[in-house]
């Protein structure tokens, strides 16, 4: 496995983030440090998002930081230009996929389906994201599918929280979940960075808790 993905799964919560204004990716990176998740997905959905990687990997080289939502080559060569340590991607797109290979960067598409993990399986990837996870069949679902899929391991996002992240990483095959119920874009928006700096450290101890 790749040392940025061993990476994900120590911190094993990596925050989802939406950042509509590249001012907050200071203050919200500070956050999450605080909190002890020092990682976020910063998806690609928002034309602040490349700035926001640029700043949050220049000011806190400490932090993880990657981009999310990664539908494009292109796309994945301006996250990781910009400072991104890994790609995720919301389905498998081969194209993407193989571009990220090609070039070194650590990626995890987006599987739903036993035929998309072994497509990804076939790229020589062992680790894939599961999304939407609960709208998919949650833990149950990857319990099925992880049987046939030994070397497999799973990074589910979606409608994960903080009531049933427990039991995702409380499963051996998990290597960590993706969630934004402790940077939501309320939060963000209103700059109550506390309150995430908050959410995050609850979201931290849960780890500790379940995985030591």
């Amino acid at each position: 496995m790749n040392a940025v993905l061993e990476q994900l799964q120590k911190i094993g919560i990596v925050p989802v983030v939406v950042i509509n204004d590249a001012y907050d990716a200071k203050p919200l990176a500070e956050a999450l440090i605080k909190g002890g998740l020092p990682c976020a997905e910063v998806t690609f959905r928002t034309a602040a998002a490349e700035e926001s990687i640029r700043i949050i990997s220049q000011n806190y080289p400490e932090m993880l930081v990657g981009a999310g939502t990664v539908l494009t080559p292109e796309q994945a060569d301006r996250a990781v230009e910009a400072g991104a340590k890994f790609i995720v991607s919301p389905g498998l797109n081969p194209k993407v996929v193989e571009h990220c290979i090609d070039n070194g960067y650590p990626v995890a598409p987006g599987t739903a389906t036993p035929s998309e993990m072994e497509q990804a399986m076939s790229f020589g990837l062992d680790v894939v994201k599961f999304f939407p996870a609960e709208n998919n069949g949650g833990l149950s679902m990857i319990k099925a599918v992880a049987a046939p899929y030994v070397g497999l391991k799973f990074m589910p996002t979606g409608g994960i929280n903080a009531t049933n992240v427990r039991d995702y990483l409380a499963y051996d095959r998990i290597l960590c979940c993706g969630g934004s119920w402790m940077v939501k874009g309320d939060l963000i928006k209103s700059g109550n960075f506390a309150k995430i700096e908050e959410l995050t450290r609850e979201a931290a101890n849960i780890v500790k808790e379940v995985r030591g």
